[in-house]
């Protein structure tokens, strides 16, 4: 194994700790690392971050619902459309995206750049939404009509569909602030959401890409351990404080994609 291959490992530790601690993350840490680190093809990339995601988190949500931080009902209500959502978009539109998209100037813009570009977007709102940090809403638990969930879980599946992304980064404050549920049982809930959304979508990976099955067990299994770990040590941590850390993090790693997309 050499130090690449070694620093890739280490990371894949790091995205089950990230998803056990916060909920989500684990795509903002696995895409990157795959292709920076590891050398992927972005589209690769985010199908594998689809599978490890979605098998860590499920993991995840077996720890989490021994602790009775896990509300299904929710749960399964926002995942219905959005792993409709993920799977059309990874089966279809994808594969579909041409190889380049347009030229500005001399810049020709790619499909794996665009990828990775709109990615960085989607993480610099992450961001912002995980340092404001907002109060939860422990007061009236009024539950919202299921057209809005619907909706709702629509337009995040359609957008971690295109950039392989389980979604709990999004989940997990769409879940306190649209479904009036605490921070804690947000966390728990995202994880089902986010396996469901994660493994479906990578089914429709399946059908049209060549896998690199041992490297991806491996890596998964890594991650595993991670989440394991995560859950456990979750229990010491404050997750606001948490959240608000990763939130800066991955600000700084979206413009670190962005500067590296667009001056290449």
């Amino acid at each position: 194994m050499d130090t690449t291959q070694l620093f890739g490992y280490i990371g894949a530790l790091l995205v089950g700790l990230v998803l056990g601690l916060i909920g989500g993350g684990g795509s903002i840490l696995t895409v990157p690392l795959l292709v920076y680190l590891l050398g992927y093809n972005p589209v690769i990339a985010t199908a594998y971050s689809l599978f490890v995601v979605g098998t860590t988190s499920m993991v995840g949500t077996f720890q989490k619902y021994k602790k009775g931080l896990v509300d299904f009902k929710t749960g399964l209500a926002f995942s219905f459309p959005s792993f409709i959502a993920v799977y059309l978009l990874r089966r279809y539109l994808v594969p579909g995206i041409p190889n380049t998209l347009f030229n500005v100037g001399n810049l020709t813009i790619s499909k794996e750049m665009g990828i990775m570009v709109f990615f960085a977007i989607i993480m610099v709102l992450a961001s912002y939404a995980m340092i404001k940090n907002k109060k939860e809403h422990d007061n009236l638990q009024i539950k919202q009509p299921y057209y809005k969930t619907f909706i709702q879980g629509l337009i995040i599946g359609t957008i971690t569909g295109i950039i392989g992304a389980g979604g709990g980064f999004l989940y997990v404050p769409a879940l306190v602030i649209w479904a009036n549920i605490s921070i804690k049982k947000a966390v728990g809930t995202s994880l089902i959401i986010v396996t469901i959304n994660s493994l479906i979508g990578f089914i429709g990976d399946v059908q049209t890409l060549d896998i690199e099955w041992v490297f991806l067990l491996s890596f998964t299994l890594i991650s595993v351990i991670g989440i394991i770990l995560g859950v456990f040590l979750s229990k010491f941590i404050s997750s606001k404080k948490l959240k608000k850390s990763f939130g800066f993090f991955t600000l700084i790693m979206a413009i670190y994609i962005i500067f590296k997309e667009t001056s290449e």
